[in-house]
């Protein structure tokens, strides 16, 4: 049995761990608190975007623009947000191996853009292709930003070094509740929504190809926007969950050592004990 003071001493080491869990528990409550009203307040809209965009295209008959077909490279351009700390469970592995466990692709076949640096630094370390790294966005995501992203990827799919793009992301569904998730960008997958009753195509002000043109990069931008604002939300709901568990997980093992502290003073009392009797008994 260890002896009392190295059960002491790891029990005081193992309180102040408690501590710290307690406090990082606090900390992303309130972040989560905040971030999860900002993603339920524009979920609905990046929804609707998304759909509208589509169902818009679908409904609009042959549309000869770039955006709309694949390039001619085979190169993916995939964004992936993840975070730039840890102790959040499984929320950037999570994120990770939804890329690289993906059947359908190939590793030398993919441009990873990062947004946050667990997910750049597992990618580098794996030796995947890396574009531009934009860790510091998801900080505090902002629309800016996410212009920004849209313009990077989107001149590298009409400059030809991408022939499509995807989005990895973190969905926000509750507290508890969080669902990885890849979204294909561009090209858009439409489809034919036009019944027969309604066979009429879309008419478009400016021209066909210059609508498209101002629709794909704002549809693009809204997308990658939202997307970091559910991750945010996921990695602070995330980060709690872990940090609630790392404290209950503390509170037993700080019962445990305890438990042993106290048989172990227990024990060296009644070895005193008996040893004074036992003195006593020589004497007498």
């Amino acid at each position: 049995m260890a002896s009392m003071r190295d059960i002491k001493r790891r029990r005081g080491s193992v309180q102040s761990t408690q501590q710290i869990t307690k406090a990082m528990k606090l900390v992303s409550t309130v972040k989560l608190q905040r971030a999860k009203g900002r993603a339920e307040r524009s979920k609905t809209y990046f929804k609707c975007m998304y759909d509208t965009v589509v169902s818009m295209l679908s409904k609009a008959g042959e549309i000869n623009h770039p955006y709309l077909k694949a390039g001619e490279s085979a190169k993916k351009a995939v964004i992936v947000i993840t975070a730039n700390r840890g102790l959040a469970g499984g929320y950037n592995s999570n994120i990770v191996k939804l890329v690289k466990n993906n059947e359908d692709w190939k590793k030398e076949d993919l441009i990873i853009y990062p947004i946050g640096s667990k997910g750049r630094d597992a990618f580098a370390r794996a030796g995947y292709e890396l574009g531009t790294d934009y860790s510091d966005a998801i900080e505090e995501p902002i629309y800016v930003d996410a212009m920004k992203i849209s313009q990077q990827v989107l001149d590298d799919f009409s400059q030809g070094r991408v022939g499509e793009i995807y989005i990895a992301y973190t969905g926000f569904k509750n507290t508890v509740t969080h669902i990885p998730t890849l979204l294909k960008l561009l090209p858009i997958k439409l489809e034919d929504e036009r019944t027969a009753e309604d066979k009429a195509v879309l008419d478009f002000e400016p021209e066909t190809e210059e609508a498209v043109e101002l629709i794909i990069p704002k549809y693009i931008t809204s997308l990658i926007y939202g997307a970091m604002i559910e991750s945010v939300a996921s990695e602070n709901g995330a980060r709690m969950q872990a940090m609630d568990s790392a404290t209950s997980n503390a509170e037993e093992m700080i019962d445990k050592l305890s438990l042993l502290y106290n048989r172990a003073r227990q024990s060296s009392i009644t070895q005193e004990l008996t040893e004074i009797i036992a003195g006593a008994e020589a004497i007498s």
